[in-house]
């Protein structure tokens, strides 16, 4: 593995060998793992759904496309901005596919990958509402793998950090959870609280109508929670296999206080030489990591690029680069791999929007 300390002025040099994947390493099941199974099928065509899945790669739940078909009612002439007057929210990714917004895109090249990506999503994390522009709040789907749908729908402000909040599990729960808090904040506004009463009104109509679950925490992502090796930084939790044996993950050698402290002593360094210096403690874990990798315990190498990631440093980026592509690629997760690249090579928090990118 190699990064720079800063610059090309020092560069250290840290090589972590492929390793042959398939040494007992199970893939999680396909199927979700909740109660909330939709009742019937949405009326978006197969046409429509099978563009979304060559756009993103990625498999959409039933109830992204069930919620397009109640905000088409709420709004037929704009169904993305059905619910911008009553909460704030705009519906994108998947949804403006749906809307046909790709077809007018000022970018000849859109990556969908990167389309409303912020700053702090790691790529288990699939924006499709925005929220308020200030915080960059925004709520997304989260899959611990790419051919696995969802296991929860989650929201994180970017300009706040890196922290993610679970919201239920399908669009409609996280929407009455963020509806019920806008109405705390807002008081006893009258005119605004009708609106918003007659839209949780109809939300909860249609989930229940579907068989939709609207708890905040479900029974299929308590039992997620029990496959959760480490919450990692973000606080959503990674889930890798681990065989009965206890192979598939180990603890880093630093607790989660221990390591921001020397991701802060590397990005806060005065001068190349403190830099390098605060990096020896890092360069110990990378040989962890390696030895980890070597013995099938690929979540190691996984945690440690997540929790770098979500400290955002560029300092970082090129560790990140080297280690989640890695673990990736050893939990045969690779399209995640391909997200986190392209995300690292233009990371921002501005212009995130694929479709009006030059």
């Amino acid at each position: 593995m190699e990064f720079f300390a800063q610059g090309d002025k020092e560069r250290q040099e840290f090589k972590i060998k492929p390793i042959e994947s398939g040494k007992g390493n199970g893939e999680l099941k396909k199927a979700r793992p909740d109660e909330s199974k939709a009742a019937s099928s949405s009326q978006v065509d197969s046409a429509r759904r099978d563009e979304i899945m060559q756009l993103y790669k990625l498999q959409m739940p039933e109830d992204l496309y069930h919620f397009w078909d109640f905000c088409k009612e709420l709004c037929p002439d704009s169904p993305c901005g059905a619910l911008k007057d009553t909460l704030g929210l705009q519906l994108v990714g998947p949804f403006e596919i749906l809307a046909g917004a790709h077809k007018k895109s000022k970018n000849p090249q859109p990556n969908f990958h990167l389309h409303w990506r912020f700053f702090y999503d790691p790529p288990e994390f699939q924006t499709v509402l925005l929220g308020s522009e200030d915080s960059q709040h925004h709520i997304g789907y989260y899959r611990d793998t790419p051919d696995s749908l969802p296991s929860f729908v989650g929201e994180n402000e970017a300009k706040k950090g890196y922290a993610i909040t679970q919201m239920g599990d399908n669009v409609f729960a996280a929407v009455l959870l963020y509806l019920s808090k806008r109405r705390k904040e807002r008081g006893g506004k009258k005119a605004a609280g009708e609106a918003l009463e007659s839209l949780e009104a109809q939300l909860r109509d249609r989930a229940e109508t579907l068989g939709l679950s609207l708890e905040q925490k479900t029974k299929g992502m308590k039992q997620r929670d029990k496959k959760v090796v480490t919450k990692t930084f973000h606080g959503a939790g990674i889930v890798v296999p681990v065989d009965k044996n206890d192979v598939g993950y180990r603890e880093l050698p630093e607790t989660d206080a221990g390591l921001k402290k020397i991701c802060k002593a590397i990005a806060e360094a005065r001068n190349d030489e403190e830099r390098v210096k605060a990096f020896g403690p890092l360069q110990e874990m990378i040989t962890f990591v390696q030895f980890a990798n070597d013995e099938c315990d690929y979540g190691m190498g996984y945690e440690l690029g997540i929790d770098l990631f979500c400290y955002g440093s560029h300092y970082f980026h090129k560790v990140v680069k080297q280690l989640l592509p890695m673990a990736y690629s050893l939990l045969k997760r690779n399209l995640f791999g391909e997200i986190v690249e392209a995300h690292l090579s233009s990371r921002s928090h501005d212009d995130l929007d694929q479709l009006s990118a030059q």
